[in-house]
């Protein structure tokens, strides 16, 4: 959501009529083929919105200032000029490479939309004047996070808080956050990380501007047609103003841009030099002077656009504005120095169960002493499948009066070994703290049979099924592991390797079992055990997860042979009877 500031806050017609001279002055210069002049068929209906009108932009001000009428350079030529060239086209160092790296990025997953950079650097223009003139750290993050006003209504869209204040250190009212201006709620869904640190932070430029593109080609825009691109910009902030000064600054740049150090970028008109507050601070909302937003919201949904900035303070007694008002150095007191453990113990759980400690941490000031209102981002790290209630691997939550903040319950998944939850101050470098937690395999502590039938069967044949329950603090154990082994009769049993057995799915005899688990009711039957072919007393053993263990006995019997004594007699009887009768005939 775009923002508006001192001297240049939108005044009704006059500000429009300023705006549409110069875009005009501009457009005069461009052959009809122009990808920032539409043609008639293309040009939008005057005062034509995007379909969501949710928040309309909330009246959110933004930067008006126009680029000089004077272009960078003359048309036709490098877009990569030197160092050198009007002030105005310069952009910084740091945002350039922002701008520029988005484009290849997005040009490597959408090429369809072709997202030019010099429409990312008109709206960063527009919305935070290219983050304060290129305040930012060697990876990109302003030094001081860039608010917008309280979205509360007053002047403004109204936005109630949907981040807790992770973002925007404000708990009542959402704020636009970060150079491209994002509301906490469309960050959510569209944050990147553009710089590879495996963070996605509204406060730097390079997940900022990667944010901003995959926004602005939301759906299937081309932004090389004139009437996708004004849908883009619109989309960002529901303004006919706000798009002819976006417009105005895109070609501007397309005409000719060069770099700039960091820090040395031209500031919109009313932003002084000195206005953001202590690097060292890293507490979002509390001391952080004011700066422009955007309003960006998912395309074509009904969430609020992303919130503007503060309104504008009164001009001094000599008329002349004095937004943004100056920020005094945060003392010692006010300084985040870091976030350390608050009394957290060991994290150990059995696979899923939910951890019983809760992870506690407490923001420390310059003093050591606590500091509230501090953004904490926890995050669930390693080879694992933990995570928070909810199943979230990362929540954001913000410190209470006496600086601590307590992380969600922790659950365990299935995966057992070690992992760990790290616990920074949101949007900083600032010292974290990393807490070492395991989860353990599941376990019984009694496994008996469920039967009492003595367990017989005959040589050659099967045993029938054999059932137990394994229990865990007097509770069905699930899921728990079991080992079944045929033992010997020692004094030291080992795998006996006579007498019954089971057999594996390729007929391969074995006499031990190790894939065994109990379901949910802390059961587990045993099918198919082989008596062998011998006969005699043989010991089978139940070992669980925890050590519990169950041996019963296994008793063979010699096969009867009944089968062959049945024919024997019935072929002697027989012969008995065959050599009479001959005998008799033979006789007569």
């Amino acid at each position: 959501m775009a923002v508006q500031f001192g001297r240049r806050l939108r005044r009704g017609a006059t500000t429009t009529a300023v705006a549409a001279a110069a875009v005009a002055a501009l457009s005069a210069s461009q052959g009809p083929g122009s990808p920032l002049v539409a043609s008639e068929d293309d040009q939008p209906a005057a005062g034509a919105t995007p379909s969501d009108d949710s928040a309309a932009s909330g009246n959110s001000p933004y930067f008006t200032d126009l680029p000089p009428l004077n272009t960078p350079n003359k048309p036709g030529t490098s877009v990569d000029l030197p160092v050198t060239g009007s002030a105005e086209s310069g952009i910084p160092a740091s945002i350039l490479a922002a701008y520029k790296k988005t484009q290849q990025t997005v040009a490597g997953t959408d090429a369809a939309c072709r997202l030019p950079w010099q429409l990312l650097a008109a709206i960063g223009k527009v919305e935070s004047g290219q983050a304060r003139g290129g305040r930012v750290d060697a990876q990109g993050t302003t030094f001081s996070p860039i608010l917008g006003p309280a979205l509360n209504g007053q002047g403004f869209a109204l936005i109630k808080d949907t981040d807790d204040g992770a973002y925007d250190g404000d708990s009542t009212h959402d704020r636009a956050v970060g150079p491209m201006q994002f509301i906490p709620s469309t960050w959510e869904t569209w944050g990147q990380d553009g710089n590879g640190d495996g963070r996605k932070d509204p406060n730097n430029i390079y997940d900022a501007a990667l944010a901003a593109g995959r926004y602005l080609c939301a759906g299937s825009r081309d932004l090389s047609l004139a009437t996708n691109l004004d849908q883009a910009v619109l989309s960002y902030n529901h303004s006919d103003e706000y798009l002819r000064t976006v417009r105005s600054w895109f070609e501007y740049y397309r005409r000719g841009t060069h770099e700039v150090p960091d820090g040395s970028g031209v500031l919109p008109s009313g932003l002084g030099s000195g206005t953001d507050r202590n690097p060292s601070s890293g507490r979002p909302g509390t001391t952080a002077s004011p700066t422009p937003s955007p309003s960006p919201s998912p395309h074509g949904s009904t969430t609020p656009k992303p919130p503007s900035k503060p309104s504008p303070t009164p001009s001094d007694p000599g008329g002349k504005p004095t937004y943004p008002p100056p920020t005094p150095e945060p003392t010692p007191s006010q300084t985040l120095a870091g976030v350390k453990n608050a009394g957290t113990g060991p994290l150990t759980a059995t696979a899923g169960d939910a951890f019983t400690e809760r992870i506690k941490v407490r923001a420390q000031n310059g003093l050591g002493g606590p500091l509230a209102k501090v953004s904490v981002t926890f995050a669930v790290t390693g080879d694992t499948d933990a995570a928070f209630t909810g199943g979230k691997r990362t929540v954001i939550l913000t410190t209470g009066a006496d600086g601590t903040v307590t992380a969600p319950v922790l659950k365990a998944g299935e995966k057992t070994g070690e992992f760990a939850v790290r616990a920074t101050a949101t949007g900083t470098s600032l010292p974290g703290v990393s807490y070492s937690a395991t989860v353990t395999a599941r376990q019984a502590d009694t496994i008996t049979r469920t039967g009492t039938e003595k367990l017989t069967a005959e040589a050659g044949a099967t045993f029938d099924d054999v059932a137990f329950k394994a229990m865990y603090k007097k509770a069905a154990a699930h899921g728990v592991a079991v080992t079944a082994t045929m033992i010997t009769d020692d004094e030291k049993p080992t795998e006996n390797d006579k007498g019954p057995y089971f057999e594996e799915k390729d007929g391969k005899q074995v006499r031990t079992l190790t894939d065994l688990t109990t379901d949910a009711d802390g059961k587990l039957v045993l099918s198919k055990i082989h008596a062998g072919d011998t006969a005699g007393t043989y010991k089978l053993r139940l070992t669980t997860e925890g050590g519990a263990t169950v041996d019963i006995e296994l008793t063979v019997e010699a096969a009867t042979d009944a089968g062959t004594e049945a024919g024997t007699g019935a072929g002697t009887e027989g012969g008995t009877d065959t050599g009479t009768e001959a005998g008799a005939e033979a006789g007569a």
